[in-house]
């Protein structure tokens, strides 16, 4: 009989498993997708963004074939004495063991770079410590109707016996006297009690007062993580969570005479001038009492539609195939834009990231495109004080064709700088990248919003045209936006279908010509 108890009250551990994104070697963007289910063979794929939509379908499947989580389960958790989740103990405090609870549910934390997912079938609260928890899957309530049924069952079973009423001696017969059944009882009003609620790893306590206070801090915490669950940032709704927090806190300070909490409101209040500030900066607006909040290289609507115009030129015209003829093409276009000739030393080309500058310039000139004075040797030599004259026929302006572009003798040399200004950024310099990918950031810098999102209203810019511009395949194409995530020129990056997303940084938007 013991035995028997035993084996039915033993409970199974709850599973576990991890799919990982690691890089393959130093310097190589492939990496590598893995499983820790045995069944499961690792993939090698050409860059972290194809890699990580593979580990994200791969985890998925894993969920849709995979059993539902059982109600019986061991929180996993628990079987890990739950070192991933409980707050370390303050110099006053001692740490409380974790108290386990709730229905047991799949749950899938992830860390916040993406480079690995865990899913666990774990207790419901255990899964609500984690910040980056997400709930896959819920098991089923035990069914606790038979139990029920059977009572009933057995109460139905128990012979019914008569009512006799108390007899006295002055009746006349036997006879029973009807009992008078009291009426039944009014239920007792159930008592709610108040939720509790947590902030900034922090318990909102019952008993705290005033009692808005409390209220306060608990729906503080709910907006918090409420926020953290959103797909696009609002930092001026961030802004407005901060503030809040702080006078919350202050105030909580003041009824506790706690220490920590009044720092806690200091640190708030910082956070809400930080994210009011980034709101400011990134929509273009200036705060109150300083000058523009992004000080941009082309400070003109007309003057960010004309670098449009002569990379949309070039896009269209370009001589010669491949990323390095296209960047030179660009540059040497932005040379001759407005009367159709310009100065042109060699140290204009060897600045570029060109491989073979002395062959592309004599490709150029063969097919007719360029015209230079002297021979490409005496181009590469020549220097600031002797420059060597050069001409594209194809932008000289006569009397039947104006040529391609409207602007006037000043603007020429100021797009001229800006496109010299992206290209050799000092990030992508110092990261060595190629033609490719300082095409790529020229064709970013001019296709975004005024607060530095891709596309018109951050919906983003279309992969084929990117790689057109860039005369490089789709999937090269996503190398290219993992280089510049790398060297701080692109943040928030996803893939959707057909359409790249995602942000310029703070550090390059003033080099952007927004969308207007």
């Amino acid at each position: 009989m013991g035995v028997e108890a035993h084996a039915t009250n033993e409970r199974a551990t709850g599973r576990t498993w991890t799919v990982r994104l690691d890089p393959v070697g130093r310097g190589r963007a492939d990496v590598r997708v893995s499983c820790s289910r045995p069944a499961c063979a690792a993939q090698v794929l050409p860059s972290a963004a194809v890699g990580r939509t593979a580990a994200v379908e791969h985890l998925k499947a894993h969920l849709r074939a995979g059993p539902a989580p059982r109600p019986s389960a061991y929180c996993a958790c628990r079987a890990e004495e739950c070192h991933t989740h409980i707050r370390p103990a303050g110099p006053r405090e001692r740490p409380a063991p974790w108290r386990c609870g709730g229905a047991v549910v799949l749950a899938v934390v992830t860390d916040r770079e993406g480079r690995w997912w865990q899913v666990m079938e774990c207790c419901s609260r255990c899964a609500a410590a984690h910040p980056t928890a997400k709930i896959a899957a819920t098991a089923a309530a035990p069914d606790r109707t038979a139990p029920a049924d059977a009572f009933r069952a057995a109460a139905a079973s128990v012979p019914t016996v008569p009512a006799v009423g108390p007899h006295f001696s002055h009746t006349a017969s036997g006879a029973t006297v009807p009992q008078e059944v009291p009426p039944p009882r009014a239920p007792r009003p159930t008592r709610q009690r108040a939720r509790r609620g947590r902030i900034a790893q922090r318990f909102v306590p019952h008993e705290l007062r005033p009692v808005a206070l409390r209220d306060e801090l608990t729906e503080l915490g709910e907006l918090f993580r409420a926020y953290q669950q959103r797909a696009e940032p609002d930092l001026a709704m961030l802004a407005g969570l901060h503030a809040r927090k702080a006078k919350a806190f202050r105030a909580w300070a003041e009824v506790t005479a706690d220490t920590g909490l009044r720092l806690d409101a200091e640190r708030a209040e910082q956070a809400a001038a930080t994210a009011r500030l980034q709101h400011l900066h990134r929509s273009g607006q200036a705060p109150e009492g300083d000058g523009p909040a992004v000080t941009r290289l082309l400070t003109a609507s007309a003057q960010w539609n004309h670098a449009r115009a002569v990379l949309t030129h070039v896009a269209d015209h370009s001589p010669l195939p491949g990323p390095e003829a296209r960047l030179l093409v660009v540059m040497l276009t932005l040379r001759t834009a407005q009367s159709g000739v310009g100065n042109l030393v060699g140290q204009d080309l060897k600045g570029l990231p060109l491989p073979d500058p002395e062959h592309l310039v004599g490709q150029l000139v063969e097919c007719g495109w360029l015209d230079i004075a002297g021979t490409v040797d005496e181009l590469i030599a020549s220097r600031p004080e002797n420059p060597t004259r050069i001409g594209v026929p194809s932008l000289t302006p006569d009397e039947s064709d104006p040529g391609p572009f409207t602007f006037g003798r000043k603007m020429r040399p100021k797009l001229s700088g800006w496109a010299q200004r992206v290209v050799g950024e000092k990030k992508l310099r110092k990261a060595k990248t190629a033609a490719d990918a300082r095409l790529l950031a020229l064709a970013l810098a001019t296709g975004v919003s005024l607060d530095g999102q891709l596309g018109p209203e951050g919906e983003g810019l279309p992969l084929e045209a990117l790689a057109s511009w860039c005369a490089v395949t789709p999937a090269e194409l996503l190398e290219l936006v993992d280089r510049l995530t790398a060297t701080d020129w692109l943040t928030e990056v996803a893939v959707t279908g057909t359409v790249l997303t995602g942000r310029l940084t703070e550090r390059v938007l003033p080099l952007s010509c927004p969308l207007t």
